[in-house]
């Protein structure tokens, strides 16, 4: 895997902030995008703008072939059975709202349970709030070790057969723990539960298999994975699909409107109300053939190689605390003693590195770490150990300055 060049098809990181190479280091926010994403978004503004599926003309036709075909990629990039499993959303966070919203509050009711962790992002935790307010279903948590990872055995003492709703993230944004999706997915089905994957942090940096996970469904963003804004994918098992219904309601999605009552498409199509993410989609595609080019394999090798010399190098600072697991996905979440995670990241800012402070969409997990903040660097295939040495010579230097000035 050549860094070097991939480095080349980004053309942002070839820039100065405040008299810096710029270090990026902030790629679980959002990813930056390669030349071939920025590209495939220009060429359809320049050449194949139109509508699609309605239009026979000539780009409408065009436009319609790339759309779908962006579809296809994601099919093959996840190893869905069929595109008709494969729907286009605004992104992750629609995707978890669009099951609690068809799947969830159409099938729970008082008594039953929905189960999550507390290190979940809170956009797969506040859609389970409302659908169990909304339902009288018990929302339940797993316990976490604490190390930040989960245990089986607390998965199946929290899962009961009372369970209906499964939901966990893949990766977690702020401790990089890989939660074990594929045996927490078989104790949900053991006990008669469906189960949903938030995988905004996993698609982006690993092979992903939903036939292997055995997921009902997996929710993920193309802007953390090198593609544009606005555009996420959720898939989900076709007979549970078939069986939802649409969340939003307009053009596109239907199939006969009569004057009180109407019926829907197929899938996937009966889920895309309006006119949709065009342009995200191919942009999306344009960022799978990117991936695949470069091989996920060889990603989440590079990021495995950058965590651990993250670790190394960062444990060398005196006063600084290191979240999550040994065995991390690429990102380190820390805070140095006596400074703000805020000041953290305007310090490094000054010196070009950009990092994330903050809660991170994650508060029940702060209150779990007992912080309210914590500065995240977090990696992806064009970062190198260069990058890490940066982030440790600024993050040394921030602590000298906070130390003369305290």
């Amino acid at each position: 895997m050549d860094v070097k060049a991939i480095r080349q098809m980004f053309p942002i990181l070839d820039q100065e902030v405040n008299g810096h190479p710029l270090v990026y280091l902030d790629s679980s926010a959002t990813s930056q995008k390669p030349l071939p994403v920025i590209e495939a978004i220009d060429t359809y503004y320049r050449q194949d703008n139109s509508n699609v599926h309605r239009g026979v003309h000539t780009l409408g036709t065009r436009a319609t072939e790339k759309y779908e075909g962006a579809r296809e990629k994601v099919r093959r990039f996840i190893n869905a059975s069929s595109t008709a499993e494969v729907i286009f959303t605004r992104g992750t966070t629609t995707s978890i709202n669009t099951v609690a919203y068809s799947y969830a509050r159409q099938n729970l009711k008082e008594g039953d349970e929905i189960v999550i962790t507390p290190m979940e992002h809170h956009s797969n935790i506040i859609p389970w709030q409302q659908a169990a307010k909304a339902t009288g279903a018990t929302l339940k948590y797993i316990p976490l070790e604490k190390d930040g990872t989960i245990a089986l055995d607390a998965v199946r003492d929290t899962i009961t057969s009372n369970t209906k709703v499964v939901s966990v993230m893949h990766v977690s944004n702020v401790l990089g723990t890989i939660n074990p999706i594929k045996e927490i997915a078989e104790i949900a089905h053991q006990n008669g539960a469906v189960m949903l994957v938030d995988g905004a942090q996993g698609a982006p940096h690993m092979s992903v298999d939903v036939i292997d996970l055995d997921c009902d469904f997996y929710a993920f963003s193309a802007h953390k994975m090198g593609g544009p804004t606005g555009i996420g994918v959720l898939y989900g098992k076709r007979e549970l699909l078939e069986n939802m219904e649409p969340v939003e309601f307009g053009g596109e999605m239907i199939d006969f409107v009569h004057l009180h009552d109407s019926t829907w498409k197929e899938l996937p199509w009966k889920f895309e109300g309006g006119t949709p993410i065009i342009a995200g989609a191919i942009g999306l595609g344009a960022a799978i053939d990117f991936l695949n080019d470069v091989g996920m394999d060889n990603i989440i090798e590079h990021e495995h190689k950058l965590a651990h010399y993250a670790l190394e190098k960062l444990r060398t600072i005196n006063g600084i605390t290191i979240y999550g697991p040994e065995e991390r996905a690429g990102l380190v979440t820390f805070n140095l003693d006596d400074v703000h995670p805020h000041d953290t990241a305007t310090a490094l800012d000054a010196e070009g590195i950009a990092v994330r402070a903050g809660h991170h969409c994650a508060q029940p997990l702060m209150r779990w770490l007992e912080v309210t903040a914590t500065a995240r660097a977090s990696f992806y295939l064009y970062n190198t150990e260069e990058d890490i040495d940066k982030l440790v010579s600024g993050l040394v230097k921030t602590k000298e300055y906070f130390g003369d000035v305290f």
